[in-house]
């Protein structure tokens, strides 16, 4: 299963598992952040396309870290005139692993599984 999100004014195609450089989020590190704006998901056979995004689909992830890409050289120059300037720049992202992508037939699946848990629990406390 795959998604493409869209986040920080780029679309990025994403599966769960995958490590992600977004340009730089505001969130801490270790701590979850989740993407609303999805675009396409692939489920094997089963493919939804949004108009502009699609409806109760997330996609969530985990910050791992936030750093600085490698640095790249603005050289201004203009022949014959003496003018020459140089100027670095290191662009910020944040590192984010993608833990799930949930839809709607996902959340159904996992509230039908995690009912039969809650009536077991209730069913050996009556026994006792």
């Amino acid at each position: 299963m795959y998604a493409i999100i869209e986040s920080c004014g780029k679309q990025y195609k994403v599966a769960e598992g995958d490590v992600v450089f977004f340009e730089k989020l505001d969130t801490e590190e270790g701590k979850k952040v989740s993407f609303d704006k999805v675009i396409f998901v692939s489920n094997g056979d089963k493919t939804e396309i949004g108009n502009p995004y699609v409806k109760g689909v997330k996609v969530e992830g985990k910050v791992i870290a936030h750093g600085k890409g490698k640095k790249i050289i603005v050289f201004k120059y203009k022949p014959k005139k003496n003018y020459r300037r140089k100027q670095g720049h290191r662009q910020p992202y944040t590192k984010v692993e993608i833990t799930s992508i949930k839809t709607a037939t996902t959340k159904k699946a996992e509230t039908k599984a995690e009912e039969p848990k809650a009536e077991a629990k209730v069913e050996k406390a009556e026994a006792k």
